[in-house]
């Protein structure tokens, strides 16, 4: 379902039981549970981040998160359609800056958990076609994604209260 990596960070329990419970929220909710479809995860530093942003999407900047998927939207909606997953496929990569999460976890005043979460659930939808270039298709994807938050209880309100 997911495999997570490392780029010049510690390895995190923490982290990892986050996003654990975010990508099986994320496969149940687009009932993907049974798809054999894989997410690469990487967590990193700025310094990696930029440097990636810059090499794959020519963007000299440092971003929070980065998706790269694997297929069209069209192609990855008829692959789960006709469920032609016989073998394990890759979905695509996720790569997240930690630090970025938790400068933005302060900037809007909320918790770690809440802004990883976020990453991991907006990368998701990336990877699964999504986009928010167009507002009607951003109101699409940040319903999806706050749909996903809200089932795992992560949501902007009870988390600014603690």
């Amino acid at each position: 379902m997911y495999t997570i990596e490392y780029l010049d960070l510690e390895k995190n329990t923490k982290f990892e039981e986050i996003i654990k419970k975010v990508v099986e929220q994320c496969f149940k909710e687009e009932n993907l549970e049974n798809s054999k479809l894989n997410i690469s995860i990487t967590l990193t530093t700025p310094e990696n981040i930029k440097k990636i942003n810059n090499e794959y999407r020519n963007v000299d900047n440092e971003t929070d998160v980065l998706s790269f998927p694997i297929f069209e939207k069209e192609e990855l909606d008829n692959k789960i359609l006709k469920k032609e997953f016989e073998h394990e496929d890759i979905l695509g990569d996720i790569v997240i800056s930690i630090k970025r999460v938790e400068e933005q976890a302060k900037e809007y005043g909320h918790s770690f958990e809440r802004e990883l979460s976020y990453m991991v659930v907006h990368g998701f939808y990336h990877l699964m076609g999504y986009d928010h270039i167009k507002e009607e298709d951003k109101l699409v994807m940040r319903s999806k994604e706050e749909k996903v938050l809200t089932k795992l209880g992560i949501t902007r309100e009870e988390l600014d209260e603690k």
